[in-house]
């Protein structure tokens, strides 16, 4: 059975769709919502409609619509921080934008603007979303336009782009001509900034799925893990340490872990990158590419020891390394150094990069494997002269050492550690 709708019933319809993008806060308040859009959105597309939505610390959940003639709470002299979104295939809001929100005013006392351009993002066809970038770039900029007629700075406006709002946020800093305070890019391969962080080399992130069998999540978690890793720079649950580096290949072989100075001069991910600054504006050109590991969950963090090796085999021997940590408690974490054959010589110290999921405080028990990767044949011994342990996290920490070990192959060997002397380098 069909029924048609009056038109007194379609325009309540209407009138309820519309009242959908509003809700009220406890306080009363009219709350303005992200667009919020269907599958068949994307498949008949969208023309572009761009809303702008304040977030302050006096309403920090519930948005209000301002617009270039219209501040509302914000406040020009005090930093105003951006966040733009991407390509939006299914026309849902952003998981991650709620954290976001809170995140940034959690950390500081500043505006929060959501760009809200979901009407022009939401389409199955990524060129007619990008397409839109420019239009979204010069309706922000007449905005930024006006804030300064009010006494906003330049310097006071940072813009955190993801993906298409990566772009976005990049020609509105053209169109100021390089002077906006900051720009964060979240979805870039190639280098662009003052300086480019590459988790785990920039590809494939741990804890996604490596094959389209992981459905949906197999196209956009490696993608996405760029806001997630930001994320978690807000809550400083762990301070992710990057370190400048020619490539990643040199970063796990342990080339690029000083950071010149000190472990300290070394850039942190996220919202904290740009206390570097200072070190940036020495370089010529000022442009650095960062390199660091991450866990596959959250919060993301690694910890990187030096795990240093002097061997006395007659022959040299190729392999890798397996350490295993444990404190008193039985806290255990693991690191497999196998991103590609070490040589061991004879007398000659080998440095190895360690990365674990856990820094433990007071390691009680080591664990070594070592193995040459092959399945047939026969099974060798690694001598060790003397292992050391020392951390580059925490450089103030005591080293631990272990002397005289024979590590047979594909086996573990457990020892208590002992402090290194202090002169030992």
């Amino acid at each position: 059975m069909t029924r048609t709708l009056s038109s007194f019933h379609l325009l309540r319809l209407s009138f309820f769709i519309l009242l959908m993008y509003f809700v009220r806060s406890d306080t009363g308040e009219t709350c303005l919502q992200f667009t919020r859009l269907s599958f068949h959105s994307a498949v008949v597309g969208t023309g572009l409609n761009v809303r702008l939505m304040l977030f302050t610390r006096k309403n920090e959940t519930c948005a209000q619509a301002i617009n270039s003639t219209a501040f509302g709470n914000l406040n020009v002299t005090k930093k105003t921080t951006f966040i733009i979104h991407g390509f939006r295939p299914m026309g849902s809001p952003p998981v991650w934008m709620e954290d976001l929100v809170e995140g940034l005013l959690f950390v500081e006392d500043m505006n929060v603007v959501v760009v809200d351009w979901n009407r022009g993002a939401t389409t199955l066809i990524y060129n007619h979303a990008s397409s839109k970038t420019r239009k979204v770039a010069k309706i922000l900029k007449e905005f930024i336009d006006q804030m300064l007629v009010y006494g906003a700075s330049l310097d006071n406006i940072y813009m955190v782009g993801v993906s298409l709002g990566a772009h976005i946020s990049g020609f509105v800093g053209e169109m100021y001509n390089g002077q906006l305070g900051r720009i964060t890019a979240l979805g870039y391969k190639e280098p662009l900034g003052n300086i480019d962080f590459y988790p785990n080399g920039g590809l494939d992130q741990p804890g996604c799925p490596k094959t389209i069998f992981g459905g949906f999540q197999y196209f956009k978690c490696d993608h996405q893990r760029s806001v997630y890793l930001y994320l978690s720079s807000l809550r400083k649950s762990c301070a992710i340490t990057a370190y400048p580096c020619d490539s990643y290949r040199d970063y796990r072989n342990g080339k690029c872990v000083s950071c010149g100075t000190s472990q300290a001069s070394c850039p942190l991910l996220g919202y904290y990158a740009d206390n570097w600054k200072d070190y940036l504006r020495e370089k010529d050109p000022p442009m650095t590419k960062a390199f660091f590991d991450t866990a596959e969950e959250k919060p993301y963090c690694i910890y990187h020891y030096f795990v240093d090796i002097i061997t006395w085999n007659k022959n040299v021997r190729r392999g890798s390394i397996t350490i295993k940590l444990r404190d008193k408690a039985g806290n255990t974490t693991e690191s497999k150094i196998d991103h590609e054959p070490t040589t061991f010589q004879k007398y000659h110290q080998v440095s190895l990069l360690a990365r674990f999921n856990q820094d433990l405080d007071k390691v009680a028990a080591i664990s070594l494997v070592f193995s040459t990767g092959t399945v047939i044949g026969p099974k060798y011994k690694l001598r060790i002269l003397r292992m050391k342990l020392r951390s580059l996290v925490h450089p103030e920490r005591p080293q631990l050492c272990r002397y005289d070990l024979v590590l047979m192959e594909n086996v573990e060997t457990v020892f208590q550690p002992i402090l290194c002397p202090k002169l030992q380098m």
